[in-house]
């Protein structure tokens, strides 16, 4: 296990983070915003944190952590695609990896209106970024459509892993959810120190 969650490490810092990564080359706005979340690892990490984190609370949590983050996001997008400004859009998201992480790596007991305003604060970073990052010449319509999509998908392999820990027993389980997400925080400070 721990040779296994160094690779994973190994692998995450040699990434870059999305960083603008709109799509090259003519595409329809559905595909360019598809591929926007699964462009960067900062996205993937971070939604993929979120189905993890709101499996492995359980409960409600399986559906409304999710919710929150892809309602959140959307209003995060169509502040970017408005062209509304926002401070330290890049920074939030890798903060977000890093709170995500440690989130997923401690206990469960978070009450669920907590973690439901966690990700939602977290969920407006990434929609910004998804909707700043719009090609002009795409409908707004489609690419926001191509976003939650993917973020959703995201969002169902972290419920998918963390429902997959959770058969694992108690003690294996927290095991497991204690690498996967400190590997995520930790790869989510190496993101915010390659942004500064």
């Amino acid at each position: 296990m721990l040779r296994l969650s160094s690779l994973v490490l190994a692998t995450l810092l040699m990434l870059n983070p999305a960083l603008a990564h709109t799509g090259i080359g003519e595409t329809t706005g559905f595909v360019h915003g598809f591929s926007h979340p699964v462009g960067g690892i900062d996205h993937v990490l971070a939604m993929v944190a979120v189905g993890l984190f709101a499996a492995l609370r359980g409960g409600a949590a399986l559906w409304l952590v999710p919710a929150a983050f892809v309602t959140m996001m959307t209003v995060g997008g169509v502040l970017g695609m408005a062209g509304v400004g926002m401070p330290l859009v890049e920074i939030g998201i890798g903060l977000s990896v890093v709170v995500f992480g440690v989130a997923v790596a401690l206990p469960r007991n978070v009450p669920l209106a907590a973690a439901m305003a966690l990700v939602a604060f977290f969920a407006v970073f990434h929609g910004h970024a998804h909707g700043a990052e719009m090609p002009d010449t795409v409908s707004g319509f489609e690419y926001g459509i191509g976003f939650v999509l993917a973020t959703s998908m995201l969002h169902l392999a972290g419920i998918g892993l963390g429902l997959g820990i959770g058969k694992m027993g108690e003690l294996d389980g927290r095991r497991v959810a204690r690498v996967a997400g400190g590997s995520m925080a930790l790869a989510g400070v190496a993101i915010l120190a390659h942004l500064i």
